[in-house]
């Protein structure tokens, strides 16, 4: 278990590191649509009818559905320092398995439509 959480700490700090890396380096290129992207970061994550926290834990979950690793940690990381809970962190967690699990059965309905027209045909 040590190990394990040894390499968990050591794969957070390499993606800290390749965060930090690529943030300076879009900056020493100048990219203006990078800072336009930094610029919408700024205000998206302050109080507002939502507070920071909330916004913070609603872009976790949106992590967790795109598999953003990178993404996952920086809002976890900032979600805690605007005040979340373990238990809203788990809670988040828990959402984004539910909308990661459910829309597939939306998926399905076509899937459905598709198998009915066939065994339609083959019965008729």
């Amino acid at each position: 278990m040590k190990q394990l959480k040894e390499a968990a700490h050591a794969r957070l700090e390499q993606i800290s590191l390749r965060r930090k890396w690529a943030h300076g380096r879009w900056m020493k290129l100048d990219s203006r649509v990078y800072r336009a992207a930094t610029a919408l970061e700024e205000a998206t994550f302050v109080d507002g009818a939502l507070s920071r926290k909330h916004k913070e834990l609603i872009a976790l979950g949106i992590a967790v559905i795109t598999d953003c690793q990178s993404c996952m940690q920086w809002h976890m990381e900032q979600a805690v320092h605007a005040g979340a809970t373990q238990r809203e962190v788990v809670e988040t967690l828990e959402v984004a398995i539910e909308m990661g699990v459910v829309p597939a059965t939306v998926h399905a309905r076509f899937a459905l439509e598709v198998m009915d027209a066939l065994f339609e045909k083959s019965s008729s």
